[in-house]
């Protein structure tokens, strides 16, 4: 009688630890992008041999890259949007303190993480629009 509860804060337990970590997902996106597009940039000016001509190029690999956080970012967004479950109980307030109140919280703390980190890597990524050289 007493497995049946502690198999259930078990996989409470396991929903929220996967809700911690998918907090973090969005911004390590972002992260990641913004390093590797200017490390890339920073490289390619260096080291290619005249960059100038290829810079193009290097502006179709950030685009890319961008495009490819963007989608990474977008699809955390939808998940975390699914798991605040903000349409579906009309329950806009979370005061009780009890897990699904926890549960729906982290997804609207991840959702909001995950718009602020689709607006981050837009900007991190127009520098690839409007680059002409490496100067």
């Amino acid at each position: 009688m007493q497995d049946k509860p502690h198999r259930s804060q078990e996989q409470e337990f396991s929903e929220e630890r996967s809700s911690l970590w998918r907090i973090t997902f969005g911004p390590l996106v972002w992260a990641v992008h913004f390093v590797a597009s200017y490390a890339a940039t920073a490289a390619f000016c260096a080291k290619w041999p005249e960059p100038e001509t290829h810079i193009d190029l290097l502006r179709l690999g950030v685009g890319l890259a961008t495009l490819v956080a963007l989608a990474a970012i977008g699809w955390l967004g939808w998940l975390a949007w699914r798991q605040w479950d903000f349409l579906d109980d009309h329950d806009y307030a979370h005061a009780d303190g009890n897990s699904e109140d926890r549960h729906e919280f982290l997804g609207h703390a991840a959702f909001l993480l995950a718009v602020v980190s689709f607006i981050g890597v837009v900007y991190s990524g127009l520098p690839a629009l409007f680059a002409g050289s490496c100067r």
